[in-house]
């Protein structure tokens, strides 16, 4: 993940700053329109003492206020698995990002067990099962378009007989028919709801740091189906940008726990606010 900002410093020194250039310099970095306004205006305030290294620190000690300095990991609950469901939209990395979680989970000393819910998708469904054998970790999958709350019900039965921690469930991600989508997903609940009226415990939306604003709309459409409890962006390994993870935390408070750097299963790891921010900018 390149520093993407860190042209500024040659680019924007006093005093001749072009304030519209700096804007759009932030906006291409995938810092929204609004949020980017916001450092520019506190730029201009600073202005008479302004250095081009200085916006870069402006700007850095601004997002470090919106994201949380520490993301909150995935916790086992005492008697019972943890329910986790992952969506998003299909090409996002989702099923991919499921397994890798899984890895992770899987490393840390965590009984895990898969559901692959995409069942619409025979692609998904064959993918994380390829992930489920080459990692080692139980996989549950039903019929070619299969009810997917039935394939969580049945491996939630399998994690309770197998004294799983975590029950990650796949999920379709068909956004263009948003009404589908959301009474698969009430389902989905109600099922698992059977049993245990608590679950999911999390949902975890998958985007492509790549996609800029349609990442962010894709958080807000699928927050309006389901409150989403975290991020997972993927494709971070060499774009350079990443600022819509900012974006997400400010408009929605729904907070990056994982993030994607490459294809390897290893690249995968929780989300460091501060590490993110230095190499951001």
């Amino acid at each position: 993940m390149a520093g993407f900002f860190k042209s500024l410093i040659q680019r924007f020194t006093k005093p001749d700053i072009d304030w519209d250039d700096l804007e759009a310099a932030l906006i291409a970095g995938d810092l929204g329109p609004r949020l980017s306004l916001q450092i520019v205006d506190e730029l201009k305030d600073k202005a008479r003492t302004l250095h081009g290294a200085d916006i870069v620190q402006v700007t850095r000690e601004h997002i470090r206020k919106i994201l949380p300095e520490t993301a909150q990991p995935l916790t086992r609950l005492d008697g019972k698995p943890k329910v986790v469901l992952v969506i998003g939209v299909n090409g996002t990395g989702k099923t991919t990002s499921t397994a890798k979680l899984a890895h992770l989970l899987h490393k840390g000393g965590h009984k895990v067990v898969l559901a692959a819910a995409d069942t619409f998708r025979a692609a998904a469904v064959e993918q994380l099962e390829v992930w489920s054998q080459r990692l080692n970790i139980p996989m549950v999958k039903g019929p070619p378009n299969g009810d997917p709350a039935s394939v969580c019900f049945e491996a939630y039965d399998l994690a309770v007989k197998t004294g799983a921690d975590f029950l990650l469930c796949d999920t379709a991600g068909r956004l263009h028919n948003k009404h589908n989508l959301m009474e698969e997903l009430k389902k989905i609940h109600r099922i698992l709801g059977r049993k245990d009226s608590t679950s999911p415990h999390e949902v975890l939306l998958v985007v492509d740091a790549t996609t800029g604003a349609n990442a962010l709309q894709q958080a807000r459409e699928f927050n309006k189906i389901i409150k989403v409890t975290g991020v997972i962006v993927t494709k971070l390994d060499g774009s350079g940008k990443g600022g819509i993870l900012v974006n997400i935390q400010q408009e929605l408070g729904v907070p990056t726990r994982y993030i994607g750097l490459g294809e390897k299963v290893e690249e995968f790891q929780a989300f460091d606010s501060k590490r993110f921010v230095e190499e951001l900018l």
